[in-house]
């Protein structure tokens, strides 16, 4: 069937092709009867209504989210339930029983009414994260997160979303880093927020949207999700293992890919108010989302205007302790995105994503040690804008196979302007510019190989070109301005091997499926890098299923790591840990860097007990060896020249010739000693640029679970959703050091974080309840560390929309939240500076007790 011939939003199945409730006698008797099936593979939608006709039961799906999603054949004699589990497994799709019939969509989504869905397109037709086959099982975890499970839990921004998954630490860049964060663990850049999965950095973690690459943020490879309207969200998935040898560089903590909407019809108008009860965060946010379709394609576009103002030390006695200093920063922001797509024949598709964002930030900072800012401060001001364009073209051919080309171009400029006040007289001034230029053209094609016992198998593959370009720029002429680009050319495939299906009735082996991918990637200049990854689903029950992923990531160094600015430190070497003399101490970039390597694996239980329907749970061991981590490899200057660790990077009597060359090939000599310089009276180098050098291993266990009930009787439906997270990370920086402990440490991510939600839904009304806690960490700063405690937020929101309402009500609804309830505060933490924040600003939050107001209507 050709995709714009499903173009109703809502499709509804049965006999008589209208929905109907069988009364519980004959809902009962249908539940359990037995269908004799005989599907081949197919679209899913095909599958759907053909399981909808010969059970005479009703089937609600949302096109968007099936419109391009295969099924696999089935064969054999099932019930409806088991029937819809067994063609929606490895998706991120479930059925939900309701009302006698079945409910298809996102897991942790809640019901959708054909009132909502009339206006609007919540799917979108690509493959599912984890995988570049479409209808492939994906052998790896994947933790989804629905627009509507986004709403129910009362989020108004994406970046809350991300912080909220016990898989993501708050470290990275995101907006409120206290400057004693190490430079290592988190960093404010103008307000962006980027993922962080496990801890590993924003740069080792891939984030894509729509598939697509974006421009970097910055200078570490992250990439800003902040910048797109919430009306535009549609989902997000994260697999949280490294997947390398299908996305490339940056995937070595996993990939997170946010799903926008394809499609829309008519206008949606949304507010969202709200404010700390403890003073400051008061927020403002209004969107417009517009959209069309046509039997042939569609385009939605969103526009969103957000603010919040400043909340500052004082307001908070967690941190009042260091006055005078931004907990959150000010920011407003303009964001818009648009998609669309046409059919150009039967069998070409053109589409296109659009991306753009304005936001600004304040920074503050104390310059006295009262922390009063009419004596003096700091005020950094920056403006970040981002703009990305994403075109496509698909085509269909015989057999099932489909050819796709796209490109991307994307700019993210951040650029920010540093003044120091003495009362209300500003005394000096600086600017910078982190200017990211990201373009790439891949082609790309998959489809089915040849037929095995299981069923066809699949191959996906491609090839692609990508540039990124860094240009800090801090004016004309300046030293430390930096200008470098880096091409990479790569080629990949993957496959999936269906071997043994449950149609086949094999006693005690219900599944398995193999899959394996590799990609090389050519870096001019750094390496080429190969690498693979193979996947196994092994299920003895069609109830159970054993998941098992064994692969290679990598990440290639950063421009700004390989051409900051080279400085030469000239110090009294007693300064450094030595005896006399004087000492070179060279810093900044290395154009020789390699790229860092992982070797990651996982192995999960996935169990979908037939017993208990619309429940599911998830368990899984993650292990990740990162090697050859790009260190500045002298982590205390005072222990230089006195550690015998750093002795490699110390080159002791050097001549005054190498000295003076070393001089005259850095950008700047910075003289720490009083005297002149004298290159004859320098008695050692030591060199601490960026090396490979460091080493780091993590590996815990993810636990998921999520429940689906129709409650009956006319109360409502259930949905419970919970997901934990256990870790340990140690950190090696440099050969010959003894391991740190990373995790459960000041500034790195607790050993424990989970959270909890229940939402129950009647008649346009829902309530939901999320329990959040993220674990204490240990202040290890002192000869005797200091436990610090965790927090537990609880947050309550309630929704309701008019679904049966004419005139003016129609398409209104309503929402009411408070996040952090019993307002569970951060533990102060030892400070000694004016500019310290007083608490773990990595791992919680300073906000306090939000409560917010929300409504939308729709035409």
């Amino acid at each position: 069937m050709k995709k714009s011939a499903c173009s109703a939003t809502l499709w509804l199945v049965s006999t008589s092709l209208v929905a109907f409730v069988p009364s519980p006698s004959v809902a009962n008797a249908q539940q359990t009867a037995q269908l004799s099936i005989d599907l081949p593979e197919q679209r899913l939608a095909e599958s759907l209504r053909a399981l909808a006709l010969l059970s005479g039961r009703t089937v609600l799906a949302d096109d968007g989210s099936v419109a391009e999603m295969r099924a696999p054949a089935l064969r054999g004699t099932y019930t409806l339930e088991d029937a819809l589990r067994r063609l929606l497994a490895g998706s991120y799709l479930i059925a939900e029983p309701v009302q006698g019939g079945f409910v298809v969509r996102q897991r942790g989504s809640v019901e959708a009414t054909a009132d909502d869905n009339d206006k609007q397109v919540g799917g979108s037709a690509i493959t599912v994260t984890g995988s570049r086959i479409r209808g492939a099982p994906v052998t790896s975890p994947v933790i989804a997160v629905g627009s509507e499970q986004m709403k129910d839990e009362g989020k108004t921004e994406l970046a809350d979303v991300v912080r909220s998954i016990p898989q993501s630490f708050g470290g990275g860049q995101n907006p409120g880093l206290g400057s004693n964060v190490p430079a290592a663990s988190g960093v404010d850049v103008g307000g962006a927020s980027t993922v962080n999965l496990r801890g590993l950095g924003s740069d080792a973690t891939l984030t894509l949207i729509n598939g697509h690459r974006l421009a970097y943020n910055g200078s570490r490879q992250g990439v800003d999700i902040s910048a797109l309207p919430m009306a535009m969200v549609d989902r997000i998935e994260i697999v949280a293992d490294g997947a390398s040898a299908l996305y490339g560089s940056d995937a070595v903590a996993g990939v997170a890919n946010v799903i926008l909407r394809r499609d829309y019809e008519g206008i949606l108008a949304s507010a969202n108010l709200g404010t700390s009860t403890e003073g400051g965060d008061f927020r403002q946010q209004y969107g417009l989302t517009a959209g069309k379709r046509w039997d042939s394609g569609g385009f939605v576009g969103s526009y969103e205007f957000a603010r919040n103002t400043i909340v500052l030390s004082d307001d908070r006695s967690f941190a009042s302790s260091r006055p005078g200093n931004t907990l959150i920063p000010p920011m407003k922001r303009n964001a818009f995105a648009g998609a669309a797509h046409q059919d150009l024949t039967n069998n070409l598709t053109f589409a296109v994503d659009g991306l753009f964002n304005n936001r600004d930030s304040l920074l503050v900072i104390p310059m006295n040690t009262a922390g009063d800012l009419s004596i003096s401060r700091n005020e950094k001001v920056t403006r970040s804008k981002s703009f990305a364009i994403a075109p496509s073209l698909t085509l269909d051919l015989e057999g099932g196979w489909r050819l796709a080309l796209s490109g991307v171009y994307g700019t993210e400029n951040v650029r920010a302007w540093s003044w120091n006040y003495t009362g209300t007289t500003r005394t000096s001034a600086g600017w910078y510019c982190y200017c990211n230029t990201g373009k790439s053209i891949e082609l790309s094609a998959d489809g089915s190989l040849f037929a095995l016992p299981g069923g066809p198998a699949k191959i996906a593959m491609g090839l692609g070109y990508r540039d990124n370009l860094l240009f800090i720029d801090r004016g004309k002429g300046t030293i430390n301005t930096v200008k470098h680009s880096q091409d990479s050319y790569y080629a990949y495939g993957e496959l999936s091997l269906p071997i043994i299906s449950s149609e086949q009735g094999i006693g005690l082996i219900d599944r398995l499926s193999l899959s394996g991918a590799l990609r090389f990637e050519h870096y001019p200049g750094i390496d080429d890098v190969v690498t693979p990854k193979i996947g196994a689903i092994f299920a003895p029950i069609h109830d159970l299923a054993f998941k098992a992923n064994w692969g290679k990531s990598f990440r290639a160094p950063t421009l700004y790591q390989q051409y900051a600015v080279q400085s030469a430190l000239y110090y009294n070497s007693t300064s450094l840990g030595g005896t006399s003399g004087r000492t070179i101490m060279l810093t900044g970039g290395n154009p020789d860097l390699k790229p860092e390597r992982a070797t990651s694996w996982t192995a999960t239980l996935e169990y979908n007990p037939h017993q208990i329907p619309g429940l599911g749970l998830q368990v899984g061991y993650f292990s990740t060896r990162y090697t050859d981590r790009i260190v500045t490899p002298i982590t205390y200057f005072t222990q230089a020249l006195s550690n015998a660790l750093y002795e490699p990077y110390v080159e002791w009597n050097p001549s005054a010739a190498t000295v003076e060359s070393v001089v005259a090939n850095s950008a700047a000599l910075y003289n720490n000693t009083g005297a002149p310089f004298d290159a004859s009276g320098v008695v050692a180098i030591a060199d601490t640029t960026s090396v490979n050098a460091g080493n780091q291993r993590i590996h815990g266990i993810d636990f998921l679970a999520d429940y689906h009930r129709d409650l009956g009787n006319g109360a409502g439906s259930l949905v419970l959703l919970l997901n934990a997270s256990y870790l340990k990370s140690t950190q090696t920086l440099i050969t010959g050091a003894a391991p740190t402990q990373l995790a459960g440490t000041l500034f790195n991510p607790p050993h424990w974080r989970g959270r909890a939600s229940a939402t129950w839904n009647l008649d346009g009304f829902s309530l939901n309840a999320t329990v959040s806690r993220i674990g204490g960490v240990e202040d290890q700063r002192t000869t005797s560390p200091v436990e610090i405690s965790g927090q537990t937020t609880v947050d309550l929101t309630a929704r309701y929309a008019f679904q049966q309402a004419r005139g003016p009500l129609r398409g209104l609804a309503l929402s009411l939240t408070v996040q952090n309830l019993l307002n569970d505060e951060p533990q102060t933490i030892a400070t000694t500076s004016i500019s310290d924040t007083s608490y773990d600003t990595t791992n919680y939050s300073g906000i306090g007790r939000y409560i917010g107001i929300g409504v939308t209507k729709a035409w």
